[in-house]
């Protein structure tokens, strides 16, 4: 027997692709078992608005292709407030909603942690570009997004490559460099700048001089926003060396765009995995896929700890840079 009769779904925080895929999962899984399900509008601030609707299986047709999300998404300042999750939580059980998924990052994670410990049954999973969850070995919209990326950088290079110039390439990630790590050695970047690695900007400086002098007529460095302004690394770079640097700032077109397959698989994956432990009567947990196999971690644990680099890739793509 079912724990659960009536779920809800949200989106929150940053879209990502896959996003639709997961919300697909999540509505069409519940409808299998047998269990009303709601989507909410515009993530938590929808919630504090009770604009939730009901969802059926043609709610969720032809969207599995498409990025962002159809139930939209909103940052709410009002739900960081203990008034403002207790009347989520009051919300949810005037509609008879006894569980609720949460497909967002980690701050979408803290809010389901709240509406948990005032007793609504929650599951997250980890949508965002950034790949900054642990306890998954890859978040939904992270591979489309590096996608993206390395299609632009090699886009840039071949700009690059017939001018003789630097190209330093600004890409998404405040607190986790995984975007900049992973293009970057798809792409055969020279240098890649992280916030998790101290870097020297003069290193950097001689790495591209001693590369040039090499014979290379273009070097591509590749810098998550949280290590530093793109704009700011390639002037100070002209200024160093003596060669031309010029930035690109990729900016949202990250988060854009059609998921790729892997995505769609993991957030289908995913979607009907929270719906499942929903039902087995679990609650307050992150759902994950590690080493190919789906997982779930107490949202306490995951929202207290910091996801490790992988200083191993790190390293290697430092090694073929030469």
């Amino acid at each position: 027997m079912s724990a659960v009769k009536k779920i809800a779904v949200l989106t929150s925080g940053g879209d990502s692709q896959g996003m639709n895929a997961a919300v697909r999962a999540v509505v069409r899984s519940a409808i299998y078992h047998g269990i009303e399900v709601f989507g909410v509008q515009r993530g938590y601030q929808g919630l504090l608005n009770d604009d939730l609707r009901p969802m059926d299986l043609r709610s969720v047709g032809d969207i599995i292709q498409r990025g962002g999300t159809i139930l939209q998404t909103a940052r709410c300042k009002e739900f960081t407030t203990p008034e403002g999750q207790q009347r989520g939580a009051d919300i949810l059980r005037a509609r008879g909603i006894d569980g609720l998924v949460v497909i967002g990052g980690d701050g979408s994670y803290q809010g389901a942690n709240k509406l948990s410990k005032l007793g609504i049954k929650t599951m997250g999973i980890p949508g965002t570009i950034d790949n900054d969850i642990p306890y998954t070995d890859y978040t939904i919209g992270f591979d489309t997004a590096v996608g993206i990326v390395v299609d632009a950088i090699n886009k840039i290079r071949d700009t690059m490559s017939s001018h003789e110039r630097t190209s330093v390439v600004e890409v998404m990630g405040r607190h986790c460099g995984d975007i900049a790590l992973y293009a970057g050695l798809a792409s055969g970047a020279e240098t890649i700048i992280v916030p998790e690695v101290p870097y020297d900007i003069n290193e950097v400086a001689e790495r591209m001089k001693h590369n040039f002098a090499k014979g290379k007529r273009h070097s591509i460095i590749v810098v998550a926003e949280g290590a530093g302004r793109g704009e700011d690394v390639a002037n100070k770079l002209t200024e160093l060396s003596g060669i031309e640097a010029r930035v690109t700032v990729l900016g949202h077109i990250q988060r854009g765009g059609t998921p790729t397959a892997q995505d769609r698989i993991l957030a289908s994956r995913l979607g009907d995995f929270a719906v499942r432990q929903l039902i087995e009567g679990n609650s307050g947990k992150g759902c994950g896929v590690i080493d190919g196999e789906l997982v779930t971690t107490d949202i306490d644990v995951v929202t207290s700890t910091k996801r490790p680099f992988n200083m191993e890739m790190y390293d290697l793509a430092l090694r073929l840079s030469q």
